[in-house]
């Protein structure tokens, strides 16, 4: 792809990371008052995990990002939930987002 929407309305913010949160790059939840968890396959997802530190993780909530998923993903709105392995997919109870571009690893979507 010859453009790149890096940066684009990025926001983060800081929260207390559930013991089940071990990893990056991942689609989180509210699990408790400001506490994140990892998803489980087919939870809605308020973010994606950037950051783990000393029992705090920051969260993406706006803007451009990459997402893990297990196939390729139509571009326009769909609606995305979380799936195994911490991947994306398709899932018609989860939140409308916007697919940028799409590979059959891994799809870039507006937050």
């Amino acid at each position: 792809m010859n453009v790149n929407f890096n940066g684009y309305s990025e926001n983060a913010a800081t929260f207390i990371a559930d013991s089940a949160l071990t990893e990056t790059g991942v689609p989180v939840k509210m699990s408790a008052d400001g506490t994140v968890t990892k998803c489980a396959s087919g939870d809605a997802f308020c973010g994606i995990c950037i950051d783990l530190r000393d029992g705090y993780a920051t969260v993406q909530l706006s803007g451009y990002t990459k997402v893990s998923t297990g196939t390729k993903i139509g571009v326009g709105y769909k609606k995305l939930a979380a799936a195994a392995s911490g991947k994306v997919a398709v899932n018609e109870s989860g939140r409308e987002y916007l697919v940028i571009d799409s590979t059959a690893t891994e799809s870039g979507i507006i937050l």
